[in-house]
């Protein structure tokens, strides 16, 4: 019989006392905080450069994330670097990472489709988000979907509203404090969208605002 969700631990015992990067990543790989890790194919840890000044946080990994174990590597991935190279970002100098660090999915014949997380199992995944935070320390955090928005800011956030607006880190969320938090769709959308031309350019517009952040902000977070 499965597991009911408050039996599970969170991710809280796996995490390292230093966190860094290379930490994070290595103890990721053993955490059995919630149930995703029992039919993903390996865990996600974040990638990036661990003096990023941007960290763009997705929903969780997708199938071919899961088999490869790095994230935004597939479709939505290469939206995404085309987004970040259009508003001047280099691709491969920001954070990448995901409120949930496993693939969940459901299986339709040999395919494996994406389903969202339950609330319990990005809420049990927090701590590596905040672990990874304190590890890179970026000035701009960019929130890509609904998932990874309320991952930070709770249930009731709405990403449609607040989209492309320099906003504030939670209070309550302990740790180090980004001086702006943008959020924004995720790419996924852009590939699912019917007026997709339009979709792309909302996403570029919105991380237009984080890339100006990124420029004006301190170098390193308090």
């Amino acid at each position: 019989m499965p597991r009911a969700a408050s039996e599970w631990p969170g991710a809280g015992p796996w995490l390292p006392s230093r966190p860094t990067v290379g930490r994070l990543a290595s103890a990721m790989a053993g955490c059995r905080g919630c149930s995703l890790h029992i039919d993903a194919t390996q865990v996600v840890p974040g990638s990036g450069p661990d003096d990023a000044s941007i960290m763009l946080v997705g929903e969780q990994p997708g199938d071919r994330e899961d088999r490869v174990g790095e994230p935004f590597v597939g479709p939505a991935g290469q939206v995404l670097d085309r987004a970040l190279e259009q508003v001047g970002i280099d691709p491969g100098s920001v954070f990448r990472t995901n409120a949930v660090k496993h693939f969940r999915f459901e299986r339709r014949g040999s395919n494996r489709l994406h389903k969202s997380p339950a609330r319990w199992q990005v809420a049990a995944c927090q701590p590596w988000l905040l672990a990874e935070l304190d590890a890179v320390r970026p000035p701009v955090v960019v929130l890509l979907g609904a998932t990874a928005a309320q991952s930070v800011y709770g249930p009731s956030f709405r990403v449609q509203a607040q989209r492309g607006r320099e906003l504030s880190w939670p209070a309550e969320l302990e740790g180090p404090t980004p001086s702006v938090v943008v959020p924004t769709i995720h790419p996924a959308a852009v590939l699912r969208s019917r007026q997709r031309e339009e979709t792309y350019a909302g996403l570029v517009a919105d991380l237009r605002v984080a890339e100006a952040a990124a420029r004006s902000a301190p170098t390193s977070s308090a």
